[in-house]
């Protein structure tokens, strides 16, 4: 497995100028010392998304969206993280470093993509030297532009068609049987697994063949479909067939249609309906998930309308669930009894299909119809077992305005969650908020201070001297500033995005995200002194809280409670707390 060092994603980031790289893709308008834009990732009238030059990174105010330079190409361009650093190191004249690691590595990977590819073009050309099964896509509306965009081919009948084609020396045998393209009897032979099948190769998010789902002519020869196998290359709970061709055909994908088969998606490109993929022969997963919403803000899914249809798409509504975070949306196609989109967008056309979509059922309606459906809303008992079903797929969806309404829905329909009031206990919101007349203003946290501080400026923790007196104290955030701290030691070079982006996946992402984005107040020349003044605050709050836990021990069992050397201790901190006070 190959790692980049970060010391390399440091400097890369460091020579990369944010503001050109997003301003090449999308209107930046300045203000002040960032750039303002309508956000790419969600529709906003006004906009809400900020680049910082300074800060390494954008943000925005309205959905969310975060990062680095490397992230944004990862997001707007749909790259992988690795695509993303080759592509920011050759416009920066950068080589890539690695770090090369075997354990989880095949070292003829490349050979094995290869083979694959070597497959895919073989059964292209039986394709083309082949009646009947041109005759069959014929029939099926398919032409030559889609059959290539696709790289739909055909496997011949026999056993041994492929393997005598390309398995010449024992290694491409291995490699071809890896690419789970042989099956192996009882006996120990091995021949073709796809046999007389339309072939339909399946891409990664590179282009490159890594498995293949093969058709039956005729209805009877077996099973409809047959998937590769579960291999090395392949995984079929984490790729989506036609995802790759619909990155090339859409700069910015504005939605995803996810139904059931290869020939579905086939026939909506076909008559124009260029952003439809398909499951592999699974339900949907929650990487399906994932990686549906990293493409595009808005997903459908279609299936049929009968019970196996909807129980289809509950599951991938419990994939999507936790996914849903404010400014995505997914959606609910059910067709009629014995159509598939196949059927549907040859007779309606595009328009036709597109109607449907709009005619979809929101995941909203959804969900709660579907656990109403045996519940008697009428009575208090039927409103209490809808409660009892809805709130724990509630709590999956991410904090936010979605997650709010859904609450809300949920109270509408049952009551639970309303919160009675009376002219005696009711205190508005904002009054509630207020602090009594007379007491003392709340204390500004010094942690969150530091911790902005550090954000704004991460070289400020090279003027602190590790070991940090204050790491013991038990306040909350200490545990995150020393891990900033320690960063920022360990990667001198590292820039508030890279900072932010290493807590991808921790609690504190979101917080530290909000907070990196704020703009600090005051004279940018004093934050050293700020920082500094914060951290001995903090190292003398420190000193204050092992001298009360010295001092409850003696006021616990007298004086003599205290070993000699916490005796010692005490007598060290008594002095240490007077030397700072004068200081």
């Amino acid at each position: 497995m190959a790692r980049i060092p970060d010391a390399f994603i440091d400097d890369l980031l460091a020579r990369t100028d944010i503001v050109e790289l997003v301003g090449a893709r999308v209107p930046l308008k300045r203000q002040g010392k960032e750039y303002s834009a309508r956000c790419p990732f969600h529709d906003e009238r006004s906009p809400s998304f900020t680049v910082s030059p300074g800060k390494q990174f954008y943000h925005c105010f309205g959905c969310g969206a975060h990062g680095t330079a490397i992230r944004f190409l990862m997001e707007y361009d749909r790259l992988e993280f690795l695509d993303a650093v080759e592509e920011l190191a050759r416009l920066n004249g950068m080589e890539v470093p690695r770090e090369t690691f075997q354990r989880n590595a095949n070292p003829d990977s490349q050979d094995l993509y290869a083979a694959m590819e070597a497959a895919a073009t073989f059964f292209r050309r039986q394709l083309a030297s082949t009646p009947k099964a041109q005759a069959y896509l014929d029939g099926r509306g398919v032409d030559a532009g889609i059959r290539e965009r696709f790289g739909i081919g055909y496997a011949p009948g026999g056993f041994n068609a492929l393997r005598d084609a390309l398995g010449g020396d024992e290694r491409r045998m291995r490699l071809l049987e890896r690419g789970g393209l042989f099956s192996k009897n009882d006996s120990g032979r091995v021949y073709d697994k796809f046999r007389d099948r339309v072939m339909f190769p399946i891409h990664d998010r590179r282009g490159r063949t890594i498995g293949f789902g093969g058709r039956v002519l005729e209805k009877d020869d077996g099973p409809k479909y047959l998937n590769s196998p579960e291999t090395e290359l392949f995984h079929k709970g984490r790729e989506l067939y036609g995802l790759w061709q619909v990155r090339q055909a859409n700069k910015k994908i504005a939605r995803l249609v996810v139904v059931e088969g290869y020939m579905d998606v086939v026939a909506l490109f076909q008559h124009g309906v260029e952003t439809a993929v398909a499951t592999l022969g699974t339900a949907t997963t929650p990487d399906h998930a994932e990686l549906l919403f990293r493409n595009a803000p808005d997903v459908y899914f279609c299936f049929d309308g009968d019970r196996a249809g909807r129980g289809a798409a509950w599951k991938a509504l419990e994939s999507v669930l936790p996914r849903m975070k404010d400014g995505r949306q997914a959606f609910f196609l059910f067709l009629p009894e014995g159509e598939d989109p196949d059927t549907i967008v040859r007779a309606e056309g595009a328009a036709g299909f597109d109607a449907r979509l709009r005619g979809a059922t929101p995941l909203s309606q959804f969900l709660f119809d579907s656990l109403a459906a045996e519940v008697n809303l009428g009575t208090l008992e039927g409103k209490g077992r809808l409660a009892e079903r809805a709130k724990p797929l509630l709590a999956q969806i991410p904090d936010g305005a979605f997650a709010d309404l859904m609450r809300q829905r949920l109270t509408e329909l049952t009551g639970v969650g309303a919160r009675a009031s009376t002219p005696d206990t009711h205190v508005p919101a904002q009054r509630a908020r207020m602090p009594a007349r007379g007491a003392p203003a709340p204390k500004r946290s010094l942690v969150r201070a530091a911790i902005a501080l550090l954000l704004q400026r991460p070289a400020l923790a090279l003027e602190l001297e590790p070991p940090f007196r204050f790491a013991t104290l038990r306040q909350p955030g200490i545990e995150l500033l020393v891990d900033l701290l320690g960063l920022i030691y360990a990667r001198p070079d590292i820039g508030t995005g890279s900072l932010v982006e290493h807590f991808s996946g921790r609690d504190e992402y979101a917080a530290l995200q909000k907070l990196a984005a704020q703009s600090l107040a005051g004279d940018e020349g004093k934050w050293r002194d700020e920082l500094l003044d914060a951290i001995a605050q903090l190292d003398r709050q420190t000193l204050q809280q092992r001298i009360e836990e010295l001092q409850a021990i003696i006021h616990e069992g007298g004086r003599t409670a205290l070993t000699p050397d916490e005796q010692a201790e005490l007598r060290e901190l008594l002095g240490a707390m007077v030397h700072t006070r004068r200081s």
